[in-house]
């Protein structure tokens, strides 16, 4: 009897222990902080509105960064956020492309999507309206000098000649758009387009305004007069700022070296040097044909195949590839200066309105060599890297929701606030056949 007393005694003090060693977990209380977060709107460009694939279609709008982030601000006194969806019976919106299988030398191939479309008019170009109010204002092609003195634009632009009635269309500037929206809140992240256009047209820009650099006082000027409007009425908000343009997939997926090796398991291109580039000299400012070195970059859409089409195309001093195709060494000193001026100007800009701010700068250059969340390998490898949609430089579910918790890191932080992570492993990546 003493002995089934003293084992009971035993088991009695072995659960107390185990009870009494439990671990807790602290879960921090949900709050606003500082901020107020019951109208929050997001200005900026395509990746804003949820662009991606090479389209505006109503599946990525549900997972553009502003969405997610808007559905984790309820946990915290956030309200209604709407953005201009496509219906589901025009749900390919501007068409997109997507992944359908891979040829022989495993080279990807993709096809436009063109089955629900959202046209009103082809010629011109138009898009069905949506005149609702909305809180997501992302416009694909924006930037900061169209988008604060160019009228005009509204109309040249299809993604944001949807959302005007006639009245409005060619006499409303972006700046004009995103004013009287009443938000206690804001996100901010444009200007990538005002350095993203002419390096993705190889430094060719032409006479194409979008393609153009925004002069560097320009833009500061510009951000500063957009920051200034948003908080005029002593509203709070997160910034983002510039990516590096070359650290997305459309400048780093048919390297030099790449196509250097298929020249050199040719047995006829074997014994050649490598390819011709028409780059920029900096010494004399004019174009000359030259070997291509790992630090030029050829874009995403150049078609490798014609190298050695005709008489020799890209494998001649004579007849170089096109610098249209080419971000060659030169051009990417330039577009990195320019980004690293822009930055300067949105981090000073940010500091001095009291800002949360969000260095995309220094987050996607880390995707590039790989990194995990919430156990998702993510890179900016084309197709495979979890990040960068068909397009090599729009976000894929996961980049918006990585994109979306970097957000939501940088305004708790600076406001004190509690909003819940977004779980990165609930998203998807570029979506195989």
């Amino acid at each position: 009897m003493k002995i089934k007393n003293i084992q009971t005694w035993i088991y009695s003090l072995s659960f107390l222990a185990v009870v009494s060693c439990k671990p807790t977990i602290d879960t921090p209380e949900l709050s606003k902080g500082s901020a107020d977060f019951s109208k929050y709107i997001a200005v900026g460009n395509s990746l804003t509105a949820g662009y991606a694939d090479n389209g505006l279609y109503l599946e990525g709008q549900k997972v553009a960064y502003p969405n997610l982030i808007a559905a984790q601000m309820k946990a915290v006194g956030g309200g209604n956020f709407t953005s201009p969806f496509f219906t589901d019976a025009q749900s390919d919106g501007s068409g997109y492309v997507k992944l359908t299988g891979f040829n022989a030398d495993g080279t990807p191939i993709v096809t436009p999507v063109a089955d629900k479309l959202a046209y009103r008019s082809q010629q011109p170009l138009l898009l069905t309206k949506h005149t609702e109010e909305v809180q997501n204002l992302g416009i694909p092609g924006m930037r900061l000098d169209l988008g604060y003195a160019a009228p005009t634009f509204s109309g040249a632009n299809m993604y944001f000649e949807r959302l005007l009635n006639s009245n409005q269309v060619d006499n409303t500037t972006y700046f004009d758009f995103i004013q009287n929206r009443n938000h206690t809140f804001f996100s901010f992240w444009l200007g990538n387009n005002d350095i993203l256009g002419w390096a993705t047209a190889g430094g060719d820009a032409g006479t194409d305004p979008t393609k153009q650099r925004t002069d560097k006082t320009q833009f500061a000027q510009l951000y500063t007069a957009f920051i200034t409007s948003l908080t005029s009425k002593g509203q709070k908000g997160a910034v983002a700022t510039i990516p590096d343009v070359t650290s997305v997939p459309f400048f780093n997926t048919k390297t030099v070296a790449l196509i250097n090796a298929g020249l050199k398991a040719n047995p006829q291109t074997a014994n050649l040097p490598g390819i011709f580039i028409n780059a920029l000299n900096p010494s004399t400012n004019t174009y000359q044909a030259r070997l291509a070195t790992a630090e030029d970059l050829i874009i995403l859409t150049f078609d490798t195949g014609v190298i050695g089409s005709g008489p020799g195309y890209g494998l001649d001093q004579n007849l170089p590839i096109e610098n249209k195709y080419v971000l060659d060494k030169e051009e990417v000193r330039i577009a990195k200066d320019y980004v690293t001026s822009y930055n300067n100007s949105i981090k000073q800009i940010a500091e001095a309105k009291g800002l949360a701010l969000v260095d995309t700068y220094t987050i996607l250059n880390d995707i590039k060599s790989g990194k995990d969340y919430d156990g998702i390998h993510v890179s900016s490898s084309y197709i495979t890297g979890n990040a960068f949609s068909l397009d090599g430089v729009h976000l894929t579910p996961i980049g918006n929701a990585v994109i979306a918790n970097e957000f939501i890191k940088a305004i708790n932080a600076k406001y004190s606030s509690t909003i819940p992570p977004v779980n990165v492993a609930n998203y998807s990546g570029v979506k195989f056949p």
